[in-house]
């Protein structure tokens, strides 16, 4: 984790890892060190030293781009199917990781495939339905998940008797 770490923004070397990783990935979009690239890299310079201390996790779909996860048809259709969702690539789950690849919140610097504003959206929608999760146990919800500070209790159900 520290050398991983010691790519990072907050690192001394954070400008030299930025060079290092973009001439070892030629197709790195972004002149910046990132935590993908930096993982890749150490797995690929050095592999004999991290192979053995990585675990690629490959039967769990941890992640999602949000362009795909976060939508209005998925929040649409996911209540009613979460029961006989599966944890799949392809089922209605949302993942446990949401990556927003490209976005770029802080540099501002975002892919031109999207527009910046999708990127922020879906970040608070993503965002909105995790805080939901929470709230959810202590009976409130956002019901609009790009409305982050409304939050409203949940209906009362009436369970059947017996």
């Amino acid at each position: 984790m520290e050398v991983w770490a010691s790519m990072g923004p907050q690192a001394p070397d954070y400008d030299k890892w930025g060079k290092t990783l973009t001439s070892t990935f030629k197709d790195k979009m972004f002149p910046e060190s990132d935590d993908q690239s930096g993982l890749v890299y150490l797995l690929v310079k050095e592999k004999d030293k991290w192979a053995e201390k990585i675990y690629l996790e490959s039967q769990y779909y941890f992640e999602g781009r949000h362009a795909e996860k976060v939508s209005e048809s998925y929040a649409e259709q996911r209540e009613p199917y979460l029961k006989k969702a599966g944890n799949g690539r392809y089922s209605w789950r949302r993942p446990f990781i949401t990556h927003f690849t490209g976005c770029q919140p802080c540099s501002g610097k975002h892919n031109q495939m999207y527009a910046g504003e999708s990127c922020w959206n879906s970040m608070q929608k993503a965002l909105n339905f995790a805080d939901n999760q929470v709230l959810r146990n202590f009976g409130f919800v956002h019901p609009d998940l790009l409305d982050s500070s409304t939050v409203t209790p949940l209906p009362l159900i009436t369970l059947p008797k017996g």
